[in-house]
């Protein structure tokens, strides 16, 4: 299990061996090697609190029963003396005629790095560069995308879409955005990383049918066309074959899509992914949702199940393998949800030793 460990707002990451590692053996690896590396005494009294709101209390119990999984935080509470004290030995200059603390420096040092091959993603005798990089957080969703990146959902699908335009790129995009909000593309059978059949016609219309699980006997239908310089997307609402409710939203694809857009890469083709994720779910995909569900006089939906999927794939991606596999046999949902291949990757990379880094971009990872 991989946690985050924090010492006077320092944090590092360390990794328990074990299917189910013990709060007892968190203590242990704490007090050999988080403790010396901040300069305090492995006597040191402590206490740790989950992610700074719970105090832990020790009696031999595992980590999944005190409802930590992998990616936590975990807070080191020290008595004020010890704090003053961390604190001052990572800030102190030294002196540097003294031969005892240039010792003690060259001994935190080391541990240091011995607390950093703890969280490597090469546990065998391998450098370190061979493998990726144990802090990569890649983006899953194009909320999490910053400038030259892009989900790898998102370039499976500008790549299988051969875009003509920079308006063909938006509303590629803005599907994935309705995928990320728990749409179903309706009308036609979707292969997984490629658009419906029949999404762009002649002149710059672009027509899109969805459905949503939440809001059953509904459809959306997302009609774009171009008007200049100007995207204006229209969304109609149908429940029970009667015109509920028409959303608008005009974006300019410029302000959206890179000179590089010819490419087959998402990542140079894009820029502000997070603001366009943000535009396009807040005044088009959610207001969706909420109207179908107010026509059918249905209750606000909570829970779990209830999530929106890209604040479930953000909560699955924390979990280990194990708990995602579990999960997934609890329904259909979760079984879907857990089927992403994004999350897969991010798992295999994340816990696993990648022999062959240079894998194409359509590996089932899953099967992996």
């Amino acid at each position: 299990m991989k946690l985050r460990v924090r010492i006077n707002r320092q944090t590092s990451r360390v990794e328990l061996p074990g299917e189910e590692p013990s709060l007892t053996a968190l203590v242990d690896h704490i007090r050999g090697t988080a403790l010396p590396s901040h300069g305090l005494s492995a006597e040191t009294e402590f206490s740790l609190s989950l992610n700074g709101s719970e105090l832990l209390s020790d009696t031999g119990q595992t980590l999944a029963s005190c409802g930590i999984v992998s990616g936590d935080l975990i807070c080191v509470v020290l008595p004020e003396s010890a704090a003053a004290a961390a604190s001052t030995a990572s800030t102190a200059s030294t002196h540097p005629t003294s031969s005892r603390t240039e010792t003690q420096r060259q001994q935190q040092n080391q541990q240091t790095r011995q607390a950093a091959a703890v969280t490597s993603n090469q546990p065998g005798s391998g450098p370190a560069e061979s493998g990726p990089p144990a802090s990569g957080w890649e983006p899953m969703l194009c909320s999490e995308a910053e400038e030259r990146q892009a989900p790898l959902s998102l370039e499976l699908l500008y790549h299988s879409a051969q875009t003509a335009s920079p308006s063909d790129a938006v509303v590629v995009a803005g599907h994935l955005l309705m995928l990320e909000t728990g749409f179903v593309p309706q009308g036609c059978e979707v292969k997984a990383g490629e658009m419906p059949a029949g999404w762009r016609s002649a002149g710059g219309v672009y027509k899109l049918q969805y459905a949503h699980p939440l809001c059953e006997n509904s459809l959306a239908m997302v009609v774009a066309v171009c008007m200049g310089p100007v995207l204006v997307i229209n969304a109609t609402l149908k429940v029970n074959q009667t015109v509920d409710a028409v959303r608008k939203l005009c974006l300019n694809p410029s302000g959206y899509v890179t000179d590089e857009w010819p490419g087959e890469s998402a990542a140079a083709a894009f820029k502000d992914l997070n603001k366009l994720s943000r535009t396009f779910k807040d005044q088009l995909a959610y207001p969706l949702i909420a109207a179908a569900r107010e026509a059918m006089a249905l209750p606000a939906a909570f829970g779990l199940a209830a999530l929106p999927p890209e604040l479930l794939l953000r909560v699955l991606r924390l979990l280990d393998v194990g708990s995602v596999v579990r999960l997934s046999s609890v329904c259909r949902h979760f079984n879907s949800a857990t089927a992403d291949s994004a999350l897969w990757r991010h798992l295999y990379r994340r816990d696993f030793t990648d022999s062959d880094p240079g894998r194409p971009r359509d590996t089932d990872w899953k099967e992996v």
